[in-house]
C-alpha cells in the first residue's frame, strides 16, 4: 500500500469507479516505484497519483472517451493514459501501441499486476501496424508529439466518427494551425478544445478533440518517422 491512498480513494469516488479499482491503481503506483525499469521520471506515488493517475482519468470527463469500445493509445510508454482508462471502462479492449520492446514488457507486467485482460501492449509504430488500420473508435495520446503528427498518426487507425483525444498543456495557436492542416489532409475535423484540471495547482492542460469526418487517403500513414521528420504544416 503506498502513501497515495486517500488520494486514489477520492479520485475513484470522484469518477465513480468500482471501490477495488483503489487497490488496482495503488499496485501501479507501486510498480512505478519498485521497478528500475519503468519508463517515467515520476515515480513518487503521492506525485504520481496525481501527474499519472488523475491526469490519466480526466478524459473520462470526454463522452466520447467514456464511450470507447476499442482504444489505441499511442507512445503508451509507461502505459498511461492506457492502463488506467482500461480499469475504468472494462468493456473497452485497449491496445497500448509502443515502438520500445523494454516498454511494452513493463506495461505487460503492470496489466498483469492489475489484473487487466482487457489491455495489452503492441509492439509497433502507429505508422507500421497494419492490423490496428480503421478498428479503433478512440485512440489517445499523451505527452508523445506536435498536434500535427498525433492527427497523423491517429487518422489511419481509427474509423469512422472515430475520435482522437489528445492531452496537452497550454495551447499554441501554432502548433493548433499545423494540426488543423494535417486534419484536413487525413480526414480529421478538430471539434473541441477541453481546458481540464486534473489536479489542484497544476498548470494549462487541455484535451483536444478531433473527430473522423472523411477516409483517409491511400497515401497514409506515411513510411516511419515522416510525420515527423517532414510534417504537415499549415500554409505560411
Amino acid at each position: 500500500m503506498t502513501v497515495a491512498r486517500p488520494r486514489l480513494e477520492a479520485l475513484v469516488d470522484e469518477y465513480g469507479l468500482k471501490p477495488t479499482a483503489v487497490d488496482r491503481l495503488d499496485a501501479l503506483l507501486e510498480l512505478l516505484a519498485s521497478d528500475p525499469t519503468a519508463p517515467t521520471t515520476v515515480v513518487a506515488p503521492r506525485q504520481g497519483a496525481d501527474v499519472h493517475i488523475a491526469d490519466s482519468l480526466v478524459g473520462l470527463t470526454v463522452e466520447r472517451v467514456r464511450e470507447a469500445r476499442r482504444i489505441a493509445d499511442l507512445g503508451a510508454g509507461a502505459g498511461l493514459p492506457g492502463l488506467v482508462l482500461a480499469l475504468a471502462l472494462p468493456s473497452a479492449q485497449v491496445d497500448l501501441v509502443e515502438s520500445v520492446g523494454k516498454k511494452c514488457d513493463f506495461m505487460t507486467r503492470a496489466a498483469a499486476r492489475m489484473d487487466l485482460a482487457n489491455a495489452r501492449a503492441v509492439h509497433a509504430r502507429a505508422e507500421a501496424w497494419p492490423e490496428g488500420l480503421g478498428v479503433h473508435d478512440l485512440v489517445t495520446a499523451r505527452a508523445l508529439a506536435p498536434l500535427t503528427a498525433l492527427v497523423e498518426y491517429a487518422a489511419p487507425l481509427l474509423e469512422m466518427g472515430g475520435t482522437l483525444c489528445a492531452w496537452k498543456g497550454a495551447r499554441d495557436p501554432v502548433e493548433e494551425a499545423d494540426g488543423s492542416a494535417a486534419a484536413d489532409a487525413t480526414g480529421l475535423a478538430l471539434r473541441e478544445v477541453v481546458a481540464v484540471r486534473p489536479w489542484e495547482g497544476v498548470e494549462a492542460r487541455h484535451l483536444y478533440l478531433y473527430e473522423k469526418v472523411a477516409p483517409t487517403p491511400d497515401r497514409f500513414p506515411r513510411r516511419e518517422g515522416m510525420a515527423r521528420k517532414r510534417p504537415i504544416t499549415a500554409p505560411a
